[in-house]
């Protein structure tokens, strides 16, 4: 697609998405080009605009709400292929009826029924339980959707590779995963919630490690802070956190002081750093019934053994995020005078993360690699919130389950593409504009330097 022709297809995109527009008996809102793959029979994330012409396969990367809108119990536009667990979750909180839903395993090439011999393997998206990347491959043999911009290429003989990011934190096992490594991908789109130089938070396991340790220390009554350069302890935030340290070992909870953590969470998401806080408490997770159904939905029989329905007997309570909050935590805590005396509760976001005052919002490709590459993060790093007291800590966490600037980045850097359609943050002009200038450097990047590849630190981050 030419340049004119892409500008073209994004403002008939933002017609489309016309916030003012009231669907009524017999019409429908278009669906914008990048919810149909180019060329095939096949509309992702789509569920809002209804029955699209010529699709014939609808694909949903996972069971949050912003891509599922309007999927429902009377659902009957066409078959719905997702992960096992997404199959799972949405039969359950959506009453979808099971003959529409159609689980596809995990990293097999499988065959799309009706879409003229389309293969599509799902792989693992390190977003939220069930949610996947589409890695697809094939001919384009149909105009489908409701764009005006058409193929140029369907009927003919070449083959298309085209890789749906849906939500996902970009990591190296993406871009060696055994579909995608050597290949061209003529499309990825791309999740770009976080396409922002500003949003560089740290790796995800770092952070998972560091709420795990920090509870645990706080539980076990021991030291917080760590020792400075010269040896020196910060004896008020220690004193502060608990009051009855004197040195390693001392204040440790007794039964009239039990401390409750609580992880605030989304109806899915955030289920690693829960898991891990419980293990490092040697603990049981409560939830209500509503949540504890939704978990197991999730294929995670390592959770399912942690779950409780015993609040006195889970250490560790789960939440709604919004809950992570001084005014609604003291109430909920109260309800469990004279069983648990303290309550500490984190709050794991991406929103948590503030770049530091001064920091260049135009940086260089190589910086931006060298910044991140650098980054560590500890339980030290976890600071308290405002209105945090002895009784109730909260603590923000800077963890997102979508990709930073800087594993998108390396990410763009690391595998081959043609073409990078944004998903996110696509609402204005402005803002596409913006998103397209790091596309261009990225794609500059990789003309400077031949085969460029982002060595990572480990198999699960960069």
């Amino acid at each position: 697609m030419t340049s004119y022709k892409e500008n073209e297809a994004w403002k008939e995109a933002d017609a489309a998405e016309d916030r003012s527009f009231k669907p009524t008996r017999g019409t429908r809102r278009k669906a914008p080009f990048y919810k149909v793959l180019q060329g095939m029979p096949i509309a992702v994330d789509a569920f809002r605009y209804g029955t699209i012409p010529g699709v014939t396969a609808y694909f949903l990367t996972h069971a949050h709400s912003d891509h599922y809108t309007n999927l429902a119990s009377n659902w009957k536009s066409g078959p719905i292929y997702c992960s096992e667990d997404t199959a799972n979750l949405i039969i359950h909180m959506l009453s979808v009826d099971r003959k529409w839903v159609h689980p596809i395993p995990m990293n097999v090439p499988t065959v799309v029924p009706n879409t003229g011999g389309v293969m599509v393997t799902l792989i693992e998206a390190n977003h939220c339980p069930g949610s996947c990347l589409f890695f697809f491959e094939g001919q384009q043999t149909v105009n489908a959707g409701d764009s005006a911009f058409k193929s140029q290429y369907v009927g003919s003989s070449k083959f298309f590779r085209y890789l749906h990011c849906g939500d996902f934190r970009a990591s190296p096992r993406h871009v060696l995963h055994p579909a995608v490594k050597g290949k061209h991908i003529d499309h990825i789109y791309l999740d770009t919630t976080y396409l922002d130089p500003k949003y560089i938070f740290p790796p995800q396991p770092l952070v998972i490690s560091a709420c795990a340790e920090l509870a645990r220390r706080l539980v076990a009554g021991e030291v917080i802070s760590p020792p400075d350069a010269s040896g020196k302890r910060n004896s008020t935030m220690d004193s502060w956190m608990n009051p009855s340290t004197s040195g390693e070992g001392k204040g440790r909870q007794t039964p009239q002081e039990r401390i409750l953590v609580i992880v605030g969470t989304y109806s899915i998401g955030k289920e690693r750093i829960v898991k891990a806080v419980a293990q490092a408490l040697k603990t049981k997770i409560y939830c209500d019934a509503r949540k504890a159904a939704i978990l197991r939905c999730q294929t995670d029989p390592e959770l399912h053994a942690l779950l409780t329905s015993d609040p006195v007997e889970g250490g560790v309570h789960l939440l709604p995020l919004g809950m992570i909050s001084s005014d609604k935590l003291k109430p909920y805590v109260q309800r469990f005078k004279g069983t648990f005396s303290r309550a500490v509760g984190f709050r794991p976001t991406g929103w948590t993360y503030t770049p530091p005052s001064g920091s260049d919002l135009s940086p260089t490709i190589q910086s931006i690699i060298s910044r991140g590459q650098s980054w560590s993060f500890s339980y030290a790093d976890l600071r308290p919130m405002q209105r945090s007291t002895y009784a109730i800590q909260m603590f923000g966490v800077p963890y997102s389950e979508h990709s930073s600037f800087f594993e998108l980045t390396c990410f763009a850097l690391s595998c081959d593409w043609g073409r990078m359609i944004a998903t996110v943050n696509v609402g204005s002009e402005s803002s596409r504009a913006k998103m397209a200038k790091w596309v261009e450097r990225w794609e500059a990047e990789k003309k400077r330097v031949q085969e460029l590849f982002v060595p990572p630190r480990t198999a699960d981050y960069w």
